[in-house]
């Protein structure tokens, strides 16, 4: 799975890492689209006034995600 970030006009495919997974425990079949809504929850917060997710270290907006 890869990460669709938003920065400064150019979209970016990030890699999931063990990192990012850190902390999420999945207990049984989930869905690769359930995967990315909780990273989502997890490494960004909602700017309302632009309608962006924000990713918590700066490094652009989370677009989306490409299941492999």
């Amino acid at each position: 799975m890869e990460l669709i970030i938003l920065n400064d006009g150019l979209y970016q495919l990030i890699p999931v890492s063990k990192t990012m997974m850190e902390h999420i425990h999945l207990l049984g079949e989930v869905a690769c689209m359930d995967v990315c809504e909780i990273i989502r929850l997890k490494l960004t917060g909602y700017a309302e006034t632009i309608n962006l997710h924000i990713m918590n270290d700066g490094s652009g907006a989370l677009v989306g995600c490409i299941c492999k």
